[in-house]
């Protein structure tokens, strides 16, 4: 079975939903995914995001979050909401027999959520000191160091969790503004699967379907940055040296010629041990035990980032290396046992990638969201395994934006 994408109409707001069938389980997974909602929605207000996802996950202001927790256990029904960049996701899992127990404590949740001010100034000191203990996990400091200059000026310039700062300035009525502006039909995707037909699927979440307002569509803005070769450095008293790094890589998440950055990024650093980064930086000189580099495509930015640790005395080795590696990955391209390894490795490793219903719904949306067909999947494996080493180098040469890397430094 493969994932469907319907409409379902309510309230004159035409609702896709991505769904498969699976006899499998007797089971019910439904994720209401709110576009253009996550910690992007954030703006002078750095962690609320992040608060409001939190809050939905201490129950109704008339149950509390105990007594809540209790109804979804005894039943067992698992409900949570979390958030991304772009998205807020609100998913509840159960077996069919309590599906509609699940929907009903879902239909109350979003009725009437926890929103009480000694909720909220637990989840603010929670938050607080989840910070400050991430004050020594330098890894956290160098990845947010270095999204604060690479992003500078955009949304992604903050953390999703906010600083002590921002999180103690968040009241109330901002949660509660930003959820009931997030939670409605224009916003939303349904991504479901289980032990259903999709008319029997429909019937079962109507009710709370219809219980949402219409609402504003949230529009998705684009990050627009350009990476410059610079460097920003925190000295703290470490064992080893954190580098980050990270720049530009222009591309649109509906590329045709996107498959070329999934094998380039495979090749560079995406793969392990083999990859270009770790066999130079480890393998050859043991400068790291492990050097990793990807590029990351969403719908609002695509980059290029990667990391490694290494000796405090062997930082300035290692940041110029890196360097140079890239530099080299630009100006001569990857070689043909690299590219036969990497089309080998993506074409063959795809059926792990969609064995479970999860990871097939998953999937779908991803391609949904992004504007691609629903069989682009198979086609761009088909373009890997068809992809000629000429073309691949060519594409990794009119890329050259890569070489302005931004560096992110904790050392002693």
């Amino acid at each position: 079975m493969s994932a469907t994408i319907k409409h379902i109409d309510i309230k004159g707001v035409q609702i896709p939903v991505i769904f498969e069938e699976q006899k499998a389980l007797p089971i019910l997974n439904l994720q209401l995914v709110f576009q253009n909602s996550g910690y992007i929605q954030d703006k002078n207000k750095s962690g609320l995001v992040s608060l409001s996802s939190k809050l939905l996950n201490e129950g109704t202001k008339e149950l509390g979050a105990t007594k809540f927790a209790q109804e979804l256990e005894e039943n067992a029904i698992s409900l949570a909401t979390s958030n991304g960049f772009e998205t807020f996701v609100i998913e509840l899992s159960n077996l069919k027999e309590q599906s509609k127990k699940g929907i009903e404590l879902l239909t109350t949740l979003l009725k009437s959520p926890n929103y009480t001010q000694d909720t909220l100034d637990k989840l603010k000191t929670m938050q607080t000191g989840s910070l400050k203990r991430k004050e020594n996990d330098f890894d956290y400091v160098a990845n947010n160091q270095l999204k604060s200059v690479l992003f500078k000026g955009t949304a992604l310039e903050n953390s999703a969790s906010g600083t002590i700062e921002s999180i103690s300035k968040i009241e109330l009525k901002d949660i509660e503004n930003f959820i009931t502006q997030t939670i409605c039909l224009e916003n939303l995707i349904i991504v479901a699967g289980g032990d259903f037909e999709l008319k029997e699927f429909e019937k079962l979440v109507k009710p709370l379907l219809e219980t949402l307002n219409v609402g504003k569509k949230a529009q998705l803005e684009e990050v627009n940055f350009t990476s410059k070769k610079e460097e920003k450095v925190l000295i703290k008293d470490t064992q080893q040296a954190y580098i980050y790094f990270g720049s530009s890589f222009n591309i649109s998440s509906k590329d045709e010629e996107n498959y070329k950055a999934k094998v380039a990024s495979f090749i560079l650093g995406g793969s392990g041990f083999g990859s270009r980064l770790m066999e130079e930086i480890r393998v050859k000189r043991g400068l790291a035990y492990s050097a990793y580099g990807s590029i990351s495509i969403n719908k609002s930015h695509s980059y290029f980032n990667g990391y490694l640790q290494t000796k405090n005395e062997t930082a300035d080795e290692a940041k110029k290396l890196v360097g140079e590696l890239i530099e080299d990955f630009v100006k001569n391209g990857v070689t043909n046992d690299e590219l036969i390894a990497a089309k080998n490795f993506l074409t063959g490793s795809e059926p792990l990638r969609s064995e479970i219903l999860s990871q097939r719904l998953n999937s779908a949306f991803t391609l949904y969201y992004r504007g691609l067909e629903p069989n682009y999947s198979q086609k761009e494996l088909e373009k890997i395994q068809n992809l000629e080493l000429a073309d691949l180098n060519n594409y990794i040469k009119s890329h050259n934006e890569i070489n302005n890397l931004t560096f992110s430094i904790v050392r002693k």
